[in-house]
């Protein structure tokens, strides 16, 4: 049974540089990485050497706790590199594109296949990666069936992505049939999320799934807050989530028999200076992207979004799960009595400043933090843009202090770092409250395997 759901806490935050609905053609950079770092809890073991061919599909390395579950190429090529850090550990794995082939994981017929048929496809073919679990925020155990899966048909992030104009420009038939795929995977039900500003009619006409509305501010669109209003997340339960321009690559991967993990991403930030889509593949190295197109050069590279996203170097890789790259500047600069300024320029959650008087303006964010770790004392801020049924701050200290009965009941199984970035951006004591989370989740997947 579909719902309508309203949501009042949550913000969205002005940030200058939305992406403009004009679709680059796909340019092929020199170079992709698949990033070990991207999956947590993952300790990988490779199948290749610097100088190995491969194909779009072929295994590069897989899960030494989990054999089963490969992480493919998503080009054809040669092997470049396996860039690792501190005690050997696997950054990234890089791959220098060549040609256009595919292994071939044989087309299939969703009515015809049933559950282990499709769990062995995505198995083998990579993708099963894209399918990821709550509790815990990690790749789905291949092991349990989810009581239900959960698609986002929207994005209310800062320079969410407008999945309406991405859909419109996405084969239709490889989204339904990988929502069929979808159903097979679970005795309950495919929920997809939609906004009720939806438009688009591939979204709102879907077949196999339950539709629900949502209304709100961020972060209405994270798949975490639409599970716990829908269909929560108890104790010795699980459900799975899948990125919406996945479920396009698990139904071309029926249809077609090949894994290729192509997707739309946005070029957005305020120091680039046309914001736009572009047509690419999971891992590209953005140089190409963002070529001759950035102000400045004192500026932070994301990708993902500015709450959730990770730090990359100008000529870094697109992250496994991310639909995004924001450019926004540096903050490295010290304001003297910048706490007591007018601030006409600046974006102030608490009032501090006067943008909660130009409600139309959009702000220009860099990365200074303004200010540094204070103590971390009840606020009651959190709660205001958190729309759970949880205590946050009395979870973030259960898990700083590694209660896990308390964890259990402050509702651990629901969360994942990114429903509490919205937090940390207003946090008053400058927490960095996701990577607690993190450690939070690693902790019980530790405790509780």
């Amino acid at each position: 049974m579909s719902k309508q759901i309203k949501l009042k806490k949550g913000l969205n935050i002005r940030i200058l540089g939305k992406a403009d609905k004009i679709l680059i053609p796909e340019e092929r950079p020199g170079r992709y990485a698949i990033k070990p770092v991207d999956f947590p809890g993952l300790v990988p073991k490779l199948c290749i050497k610097p100088g190995d061919p491969v194909k779009a599909g072929s295994s590069l390395f897989f899960d030494k706790y989990r054999p089963e579950i490969k992480y493919a190429s998503p080009v054809s090529g040669v092997v470049h590199d396996v860039v690792r850090g501190e005690r050997r550990k696997i950054l990234e794995v890089v791959i220098e594109a060549k040609g256009d082939d595919f292994e071939q994981f044989g087309k299939a017929d969703p009515t015809g296949v049933d559950r282990d048929g499709v769990k062995e496809k995505l198995l083998q073919s990579g993708l099963w990666p894209a399918i990821r679990q709550r509790p815990y925020h990690i790749v789905a155990d291949m092991t349990e069936t989810p009581k239900a899966v959960f698609v986002s048909g929207f994005d209310t992030s800062p320079h969410g992505l407008d999945l309406d104009f991405i859909i419109d420009h996405l084969p239709v038939k490889h989204f339904n049939t990988g929502l069929a795929i979808l159903g097979k995977l679970t005795d309950g039900s495919v929920h997809l999320s939609l906004s009720k500003n939806t438009t688009s009619p591939v979204l709102k006409s879907s077949k196999g799934v339950e539709i629900h509305t949502f209304s709100g501010p961020h972060p209405a669109g994270n798949v975490g807050i639409q599970i716990h209003h829908i269909d929560p997340v108890n104790k010795g339960e699980a459900v799975w989530y899948v990125n919406l321009q996945d479920v396009v690559a698990i139904g071309r991967l029926f249809n077609d028999g090949i894994y290729s993990p192509e997707k739309i991403i946005a070029l957005s930030g305020s120091e680039v200076r046309k914001p736009r889509y572009y047509r690419t593949r999971t891992g590209a190295c953005i140089t190409s992207i963002v070529r001759d197109n950035i102000n400045g050069t004192n500026n932070r590279y994301i990708s993902g979004n500015v709450l959730t996203g990770q730090k990359i170097a100008s000529d870094g890789f697109l992250g496994y799960y991310d639909s995004s790259i924001c450019v926004i500047p540096e903050g490295n600069y010290h304001e003297f009595f910048g706490w007591i300024s007018p601030g006409f320029k600046k974006y102030s959650y608490s009032r501090s400043f006067v943008s909660w008087m130009l409600p139309g303006k959009q702000f220009k964010f860099d990365t200074n933090l303004h200010g540094g770790q204070r103590a971390f004392v009840v606020t009651g801020e959190y709660e205001r843009v958190l729309p759970m049924d949880i205590y946050p701050m009395q979870l973030l200290k259960a898990i700083l202090v590694e209660d896990i009965d308390l964890m259990e009941k402050l509702g651990i199984y629901e969360i994942a770092e990114e429903d509490f970035a919205l937090c940390e951006f207003i946090c008053s004591s400058k927490i960095e409250i996701q990577s607690i989370v993190r450690k939070g989740l690693d902790l019980m997947v530790k405790e509780m395997s």
